[in-house]
C-alpha cells in the first residue's frame, strides 16, 4: 500500500444511480477491479437503473460482471418536483442501512443529480469519506447547486478540468484534496477504435443509413423551467421533422417533467415516424460509436458538451441546462431557443461539419491518476477541510444569438459623385463607412470598388462581424439576375453593360446582388424603415435636381446645380427656386393621386433630400384631387439616413438568412 494509514486493503463503495454516471463510474469501477491487492469493491445501485420505463439500466452493470452488492428502490414515481423530493427522502431513509452493513472506507458519487446529492448526505452524517467526481463544473440550471452541495459535504474531489479545479479551490476546497484527472469516460472515448461501426448505426437506426447522414437527439427537462423546457422540446422535434434526417432520439431522464417530455413525443408520433428511431436506452459501447459518426448531436445532454468534443463531431446545445459548461468549438449554444426557425438555422449551420477533436475534458489517462489518488488517502487523517479563495477563471464558447447579432453584409452605392461602402449589421446599424470620389473612367472605378471592399472585409473580421455577402445599389437600368448594370445616369459615365458581380465574387468570395438604387430605397423601408411590416407600399424618390440655376446661388464653375442648392436658395427667398418646388411638388403629388388610384398602396413615402419640402404639396394635392376611397392613405417621409446603402445590405441579409426571417 502506498499510503492509508492502516497497511490494509481499501474498502470502497461505488454508488450509482442511472445510465448517465455509470459511464463516467464504470471506468473507475474496473479499475479497482483489476488491482484486488489494493481495494474491495461494493457496488451499489439506484435510482432510475432499476426502473423498467428507463431501460433497466442495471444489466449493463451485470453484463459488465459486476457483482452489485445492493439494489436500492428509491425512486418515487411522478416526474414531478415533489417526486424528486419524496425520492431523495426515500433514499435517505434506506441508504444508513446499507452503509451501516458495509461499513466503507470511502464512497464515490457522481456528478450533480438528486440522487447523488442523497448518497452525499447520508455518507458525510455517517463519517464516511466522499470522493465526488466532476465536481467543480458549472452547467446552468438547479444541478448547480447540487453539484455544489455535493461539493461541500465531499471530503476529496476529482475534476476534469483546470476550469473546474479553480471552481473548487475558489469554493474554498483544499487544494491537497484536489485531484485534476480528466474524465473517467474519456479513457475509453479516446482509446475507442470499432472499425465495425457501420453495423451499429445499422442497427439502432435503419440499414440506408450512411455515416455523418444522422442525428443524435437527446434532451431532459429543466427541473427549474418545466413549463418552457417542454416548449423546447416540441420546437426542436418540429425542426428536426422539418429537416428531414434520420433522428436517434433517446427518451429523457428521470427528472421532474419527463412524462410531459414523452407525452410530447406520442403526440408528434416520433415512435413510428420513418425518419426517427426512439429508444430508451443505448449501451454505452455503442452509443460512443454512434455520436462519433453522427452528423450532429442536437438536445441538453451533458454527453454533448463534454464526451462527444472526443470526435470533433458538431453539437447543437439547447437552452439553459449545460451553459455554463466548458465546449471545444464544435458546440453551438442556442441558449433562447424559442423558435423552430431558430433551430433549424442552426441545425443548418452544424450538420455535416467535422471539428477538431476536443480534450477539454481529459487525455485518456485519468482512472490511473484517481486509483493513484485512492491509494494517498490517509485515513488517519481528520476529515476537517482547509480553505482558500483564488480567482476563478471564465470561459467562452460559440452562442447562436452572437453569431445571429454579428452576422453583416457589405454595402455599396455608385452615387453620381461620391463611392461608399460600409458594414451594415442584421439590425440596420452602419458599422463602418467608406467614401471616396466616384473615379470618372471605368477602369479606376471598378479597382476602387474591389479595392474599397477588400478593406471593408478585413476590417469587418476586426470587428467580428460575418460578412454574408455585397449588395450593390446603382443608378439606371440594371439586370439583378445576372447583377449587371444595363445602362446608366449621366452621372456615372463608362456604366453601360458592366458586370459587378463577377469581379467582386471572384475577389471577396461571397456572393453579390447589385439592384437599381430606387428599388433598393424601396427594400430598406421594408427591412428598417416605415415599410416594415406592411404588405404593399411605394416609395418614391426626390433625387438630385441638376442645371437649375436661380438668383441669389453662388455655384463653382464646374459643379452642377443639385437639389442642395435649390432648397438653399428657397430658404433664402429665391421665388424661382420657391416656384420650382412648388411645381415640382405639385407634379410629384399628381403622380402619387395616379399611384393611389392605380394600385391603391396601404403607405407612400417619400425618400430623398426633397422630401421634406414636398411632403405638405403632395398632401394637399391628395385632398383636392384624389377619390375619397384613397384620400386616408398616409404620405410620410422616410427617417432613413442612408437608405441606398440600408437597401444594398437588405438584399444580402433577407436572402442568406431567409430561414430565420
Amino acid at each position: 500500500m502506498e499510503k492509508n494509514g492502516n497497511n490494509r486493503k481499501l474498502r470502497v463503495c461505488v454508488a450509482t444511480c442511472n445510465r448517465a454516471d455509470y459511464s463516467k463510474l464504470a471506468p473507475i469501477m474496473f479499475g479497482i477491479k483489476m488491482e484486488p491487492e489494493f481495494f474491495e469493491l461494493d457496488v451499489v445501485v439506484l435510482g432510475s437503473h432499476l426502473i423498467d420505463d428507463y431501460g433497466n439500466t442495471y444489466r449493463m452493470i451485470e453484463q459488465d460482471d459486476f457483482d452489485i452488492n445492493t439494489r436500492l428502490h428509491t425512486i418515487v414515481r411522478g416526474e414531478d418536483e415533489a417526486a424528486m423530493v419524496e425520492s431523495v427522502g426515500l433514499a435517505l431513509v434506506k441508504l444508513p442501512d446499507v452503509l451501516n452493513r458495509l461499513k466503507p472506507d470511502i464512497m464515490i458519487v457522481h456528478g450533480d443529480r438528486f440522487d447523488a446529492l442523497a448518497l452525499a448526505t447520508s455518507a458525510a452524517l455517517m463519517n464516511i469519506r466522499i470522493l465526488h467526481i466532476e465536481g467543480g463544473e458549472v452547467s446552468g440550471t438547479i444541478d448547480d447547486s447540487i453539484r455544489h452541495a455535493i461539493t461541500k459535504l465531499a471530503h476529496y474531489h476529482v475534476c476534469c478540468t483546470r476550469s473546474a479545479e479553480q471552481h473548487l479551490i475558489s469554493m474554498c476546497e483544499d487544494h491537497d484534496r484536489i485531484l485534476l484527472a480528466g474524465c473517467p469516460s474519456y479513457d475509453k472515448l479516446l482509446s475507442a477504435k470499432n472499425k465495425d461501426y457501420m453495423s451499429i448505426i445499422r442497427m439502432w437506426l435503419g440499414d440506408d443509413v450512411k455515416s455523418k447522414d444522422y442525428i443524435v437527439a437527446l434532451q431532459h427537462p429543466v427541473t427549474t423551467d418545466i413549463k418552457h423546457s417542454i416548449k423546447m422540446f416540441e420546437l426542436t422535434l418540429d425542426a428536426l421533422i422539418s429537416f428531414n434526417k434520420r433522428t436517434l432520439v433517446l427518451f429523457p431522464n428521470i427528472d421532474a417533467g419527463s412524462k410531459e417530455m414523452v407525452r410530447v413525443m406520442r403526440k408528434k408520433g416520433i415512435e413510428h415516424h420513418p425518419n426517427f428511431r426512439a429508444v430508451k436506452h443505448v449501451p454505452f459501447d455503442q452509443f460512443i460509436q454512434l455520436v462519433a459518426h453522427a452528423g450532429c448531436m442536437i438536445g441538453n445532454s451533458s454527453c454533448g458538451v463534454r464526451e462527444v468534443g472526443a470526435f470533433g463531431t458538431p453539437v447543437i446545445n439547447l437552452g439553459t441546462r449545460q451553459i455554463g459548461r466548458e465546449t471545444g468549438e464544435n458546440v453551438l449554444h442556442v441558449r433562447d431557443a424559442d423558435t423552430q426557425d431558430k433551430i433549424l438555422q442552426a441545425l443548418h449551420l452544424q450538420f455535416g461539419k467535422q471539428y477538431p477533436c476536443s480534450k477539454i475534458y481529459g487525455d485518456g489517462n485519468a482512472v490511473p491518476r484517481i486509483l493513484k489518488f485512492l491509494k494517498s488517502i490517509d485515513l488517519q487523517e481528520p476529515l476537517q477541510k482547509k480553505f482558500c479563495f483564488p480567482p476563478v477563471k471564465e470561459n467562452i464558447s460559440q452562442d447562436i444569438d452572437h453569431i445571429l447579432e454579428t452576422l453583416s453584409a457589405l454595402a455599396v452605392d455608385l452615387g453620381g459623385t461620391n463611392l461608399r461602402v460600409a458594414i451594415v449589421s442584421m439590425k440596420g446599424e452602419i458599422v463602418k463607412k467608406y467614401t471616396q470620389f466616384n473615379p470618372k473612367t471605368y477602369e479606376e472605378r471598378i479597382n476602387l470598388i474591389l479595392q474599397m471592399c477588400v478593406e471593408a472585409a478585413a476590417e469587418a473580421v476586426k470587428l467580428n462581424c460575418r460578412i454574408l455577402g455585397v449588395g450593390i445599389s446603382t443608378g439606371g437600368r440594371v439586370n439583378p439576375r445576372e447583377g449587371i448594370v444595363l445602362h446608366s445616369t449621366k452621372l456615372i459615365q463608362e456604366w453601360n453593360s458592366v458586370d459587378l458581380r463577377t469581379p467582386l465574387s471572384d475577389t471577396l468570395h461571397l456572393p453579390v446582388w447589385v439592384d437599381n438604387d430606387g428599388n433598393c430605397a424601396a427594400l430598406a423601408e421594408r427591412k428598417f424603415g416605415q415599410g416594415k411590416g406592411l404588405e404593399n407600399f411605394v416609395t418614391l424618390i426626390t433625387g438630385t435636381e441638376d442645371l437649375l440655376l436661380v438668383e441669389g446661388m453662388s455655384v463653382p464653375k464646374d459643379e452642377a446645380v443639385s437639389a442642395v442648392h435649390l432648397i438653399q436658395a428657397a430658404k433664402l427667398g429665391n421665388v424661382k427656386a420657391q416656384s420650382i418646388l412648388r411645381t415640382a411638388g405639385t407634379a410629384l403629388g399628381l403622380g402619387v393621386v395616379n399611384i393611389l388610384h392605380t394600385i391603391n398602396p396601404s403607405l407612400v413615402i417619400l425618400s430623398g433630400v426633397l422630401a421634406s419640402h414636398y411632403i405638405h404639396i403632395v398632401k394637399d394635392v391628395i385632398r383636392q384631387q384624389a377619390l375619397s376611397s384613397v384620400q386616408d392613405v398616409d404620405v410620410v417621409v422616410s427617417d432613413l439616413v442612408d437608405p441606398a446603402l440600408l437597401g444594398a445590405a437588405s438584399m444580402v441579409l433577407d436572402y442568406t438568412t431567409r430561414r430565420i426571417c
